[in-house]
């Protein structure tokens, strides 16, 4: 053996390392979506960030919540771009709200976030019996009986707040598969991928029709969220709170496509560290009816009165009226 093979085989530090690629890199230990590449300098602040919230999700769910409120708060203060695109949505969305009511909302709405950054962060760590434990479904029955007729599920809801804590805790019954689109932190879409894979039936990424179809052909589900403004093409222009929204008609195509039943759902956080609530109704009968913009504007309706319930936990901070139709201006 040479005096650098020697060195490599048996140098403690070097051994540390390879046995730190061997468990970051080997597919026997973790899956693809290798974290060592992430271990660099300029992703120390994200780690420093995935560790707090790691640490926070150790107390108790009500300390859990009121620490993410204060950070609500904070972002209130320090994200005035944010602030400013909630409060139009809301004086949009509400205006029969005073000035004063609306800043209250603004406010609470924030803190609503602060407290999902800290479910999102119990959706990694948390035993899945654990957030099972914490959640109460209403409707069971409504998904058998879709499920019971083998085309699969389109649980279609709203971008809530407790989004990815309900999702994770419903993920194994209801053989779930959840959608998503990269995000822009390389480390954070790595960790996010990871979690998805071990938690979710199947992870696809929004625009993979074919892999939604796939799973809804094996009679499992798709979570789907239509809410959001996705631009002019593949969309039209239907009510939302009584404003008009460009909405997308993809939800109609998804279940045309397979033949799956359509269950409105939604999700809620009860106060005081109590748990949550989500709530899956009847399939929709006739959908799609044909027409898209009368089946775009049934899936709105559903989502206004689901958002009503607690608006201060829907995610009002995107720019849900940034397409405005040919000849109307801006709003934000």
């Amino acid at each position: 053996m040479t005096q650098n093979e020697f060195k490599r085989k048996y140098h403690p530090t070097l051994t540390v390392i390879n046995q730190l690629k061997y468990f970051t890199m080997n597919k026997k230990h973790t899956n693809t979506h290798s974290l060592w590449p992430f271990l660099v300098p300029r992703y120390w602040p994200t780690w420093l960030g995935v560790g707090s919230l790691w640490l926070v999700i150790q107390l108790p769910l009500c300390v859990q919540q009121k620490m993410g409120g204060w950070l609500g708060s904070l972002s209130y203060y320090l994200l005035g771009r944010r602030r400013h695109i909630t409060d139009v949505n809301l004086r949009l969305c509400f205006p029969e709200l005073t000035d004063a009511e609306r800043k209250k909302l603004v406010k609470a709405n924030f803190a609503s976030i602060g407290m999902g950054v800290f479910e999102m962060a119990m959706s990694w760590w948390m035993p899945k019996k654990k957030l099972q434990n914490l959640l109460t479904v209403h409707g069971k029955e409504n998904y058998l009986a879709a499920v019971a007729k083998g085309k699969g599920v389109i649980f279609v809801g709203g971008h809530f707040t407790t989004l990815d804590l309900v999702g994770k805790a419903m993920a194994d019954e209801y053989a779930m598969g959840i959608l998503y689109r990269p995000s822009k932190n390389k480390l954070i879409d790595t960790l996010l991928q990871r979690q998805r894979e071990k938690s979710f039936a199947a992870s696809i990424e929004r625009e993979n029709l074919r892999s939604m179809l796939r799973q809804l052909a094996q009679n499992r589900s798709v979570w789907y969220a239509p809410d959001q403004d996705y631009g002019r093409k593949h969309s039209v222009f239907v009510p939302f709170f009584g404003i008009s929204a460009a909405t997308v008609t993809a939800t109609a195509r998804l279940a045309k496509l397979s033949g799956a039943a359509l269950i409105p759902s939604c999700q809620y956080r009860l106060p005081n560290g109590k748990g949550y609530e989500a709530f899956l109704y009847p399939a929709l009968e006739n959908f799609p009816s044909g027409d898209d913009m009368q089946d775009a504007e049934r899936i709105n309706q559903f989502l206004e009165e689901a958002i009503r319930k607690a608006p201060e936990q829907y995610l009002w901070p995107h720019r849900r009226f940034k397409t405005r139709p040919i000849g109307e201006p801006g709003v934000y």
